[in-house]
């Protein structure tokens, strides 16, 4: 790595992302996305052809993290281990937050993987009786689930290299109901709390400790949102057609949920991206947003990974600080900072390694201040339900907001700071997160972090723009198209009076007695009324 790297203030994220996937040495790309949280605690993903500046509208300093945005259907079939590793680290972060909810069975498997991967073989000398109660894979832990990692860590996965035990968890938790679940809260008809989240396979609603409903993509017909309404429209067998209507803490909220639905929608169904097509969140041409998944799709993606030949990279890989409390983290070392420059542009320092997909906690659904608890989910008593799409995912509800952090913004920095730690598999605990919600890292807390990744943009910020009215922008998209279709008529009327086109279809309009009583009546008068006060205009600036 050299000292850095800059990237102007207009450049597209696009630019910033393959920056970030050269340092990584990432070339199956496709499957990730750059993360960020606005002042009102409202998830995003950094669109690939806008400004990273303009996308971020509040001030400075702004966290940015390298997340997984589209889970691959089978990670197992992932062509390089940077790839899997990357994703294993992501899961292993659901894990942590109660996104990835399993049963205990599963849970326990699945942490005793980690360990294995991280740790490696059980030795009773490094290892003393409950050793793996030190270490934090879950939102709770009970010492029976801790006694079930340790026996199946000690008498099952003895032997597995880092990498095998990576693809072992990568394939037990492909398995799992919640697999690939980026949770949104909203609330059904009923007003009852839900989650909803689109996966590799289709569209899911989470319910306590049930999934409710899953619809398979080819049965998603239509994604449509009105302020906090979602609608989701599904056709399936015996053209029996259901809307399926649920509504998000705010409206903003509900059009990160349409655009993720219609990105996922993009990525995993279509064959091809030539096939993607702008949609609108409205029927109608003037009202409403418009968006475009801009990407690859997974077919093409999985095409482009066969075709990878190189020598795989290496990976360095960080085991697990044995402690709830994580005391040490081992840090690379630190490359020099990016000196500030006259011109505004934003500057990049790369730090050594990447920050673990589970330190930061913006992936996760996060706890607005406009709508409070309110949509948060319950532990409720299993419910009757006929529904044969019901499936228990878990033995308890489905609540992965108990691990949400607000993101930390200082309020009189000029700096644009895309922060991000070392690569290690550290877990640490609750408590440890939850204090870190106390402040705004200082200067030397970063530093004691480790590697970052900063993103420095000079200048002051640009105040905010001031809203437009809804109203008045689709008054104002209304009178542009009807000023479009009235100069298209104009241009054919002036093809079909003045022009010597001989075409069929202008000719048979020619012939027609009312074009010809419209030519000679009304349209040639007024050529000549027009040309008349065209020479009196032209003599008289003669004249002056």
């Amino acid at each position: 790595d050299g000292d850095g790297f800059t990237c102007g203030r207009d450049a597209k994220g696009q630019y910033l992302f393959d920056l970030l996937c050269h340092h990584l040495n990432l070339l199956e790309k496709d499957y990730f996305g750059i993360r960020f949280v606005d002042p009102d605690k409202q998830r995003h993903w950094l669109e690939f052809t806008k400004s990273v500046v303009k996308q971020l509208r509040s001030q400075p300093p702004f966290t940015m993290c390298f997340r997984v945005k589209f889970y691959p259907a089978d990670p197992a079939a992932l062509k390089e281990e940077i790839t899997r590793y990357l994703v294993f680290l992501q899961i292993k972060r659901d894990l942590y937050h109660g996104r990835l909810l399993c049963k205990t069975s599963d849970a326990a498997l699945l942490a005793a993987y980690i360990l294995q991967a991280e740790i490696g073989d059980y030795d009773p000398g490094k290892h003393p009786e409950g050793y793996s109660s030190k270490f934090q894979f879950f939102p709770k832990h009970s010492e029976k689930l801790e006694r079930k990692i340790a026996e199946i860590h000690k008498t099952e996965l003895s032997g597995q290299t880092p990498a095998t035990s990576e693809l072992n968890f990568l394939r037990k938790a492909q398995t799992l109901e919640t697999y690939g679940v980026d949770p949104h809260p909203c609330k059904d008809v009923s007003g009852n709390a839900a989650f909803l989240a689109f996966t590799p396979f289709g569209f899911v609603v989470l319910q306590g400790n049930k999934r409710v409903h899953f619809i398979k993509w080819n049965e998603v017909t239509k994604l449509k949102f009105e302020g906090k309404t979602f609608y989701l429209y599904v056709s399936q067998k015996e053209e029996k057609k259901i809307i399926l209507t649920y509504f998000a803490p705010t409206p903003e909220a509900c059009k990160h949920l349409w655009k993720c639905g219609i990105e996922n929608q993009a990525f995993y169904k279509l064959e091809k991206s030539s096939q993607v097509r702008t949609v609108s969140s409205s029927n109608l041409f003037f009202k409403g947003s418009r968006f475009r998944y801009s990407g690859r799709v997974a077919k093409e993606v999985m095409e482009s990974s066969a075709k990878i030949k190189r020598e795989p990279p290496e990976i360095h890989r960080a085991g697990m600080v044995p402690s709830r409390s994580c005391p040490s983290i081992t840090h690379g070392p630190r490359l020099s900072s990016v000196p500030r420059t006259r011109r505004r542009a934003v500057h990049i320092s790369i730090m050594e390694g990447l920050e673990s997909l589970r330190d930061s906690a913006h992936s996760t659904p996060v706890r607005s201040s406009s709508h409070g608890d309110t949509f948060l989910p319950h532990v409720r008593s299993s419910r009757a339900d006929s529904n044969e799409r019901v499936t228990v995912i878990a033995d308890e509800a489905y609540s992965p907001a108990d691990s949400v952090l607000p993101t930390p913004v200082a309020e009189h920095s000029l700096e644009l700071m895309l922060l991000s730690r070392q690569i290690n598999g550290a877990t640490c605990s609750i408590e440890e997160e939850k204090e870190s919600e106390a402040s705004t890292p200082t200067a030397a807390e970063m530093e004691a972090l480790g590697g970052e990744l900063r993103a420095l943009c000079q200048g002051h910020g640009r105040p905010e723009e001031e809203q437009v009215n809804k109203f008045v922008l689709s008054v104002l998209r209304l009178l542009l198209v009807t000023m479009g279709l009235l100069f298209v008529l104009l241009l054919l009327l002036i093809i079909l009076t003045e022009s010597d086109l001989d075409i069929a279809f202008f000719r048979d309009i020619r012939q027609t007695p009312e074009f010809e009583q419209f030519h000679y009546q009304y349209f040639c008068p007024l050529r000549r009324w027009f040309a008349c006060k065209v020479r009196s205009v032209v003599s008289l600036l003669i004249d002056t």
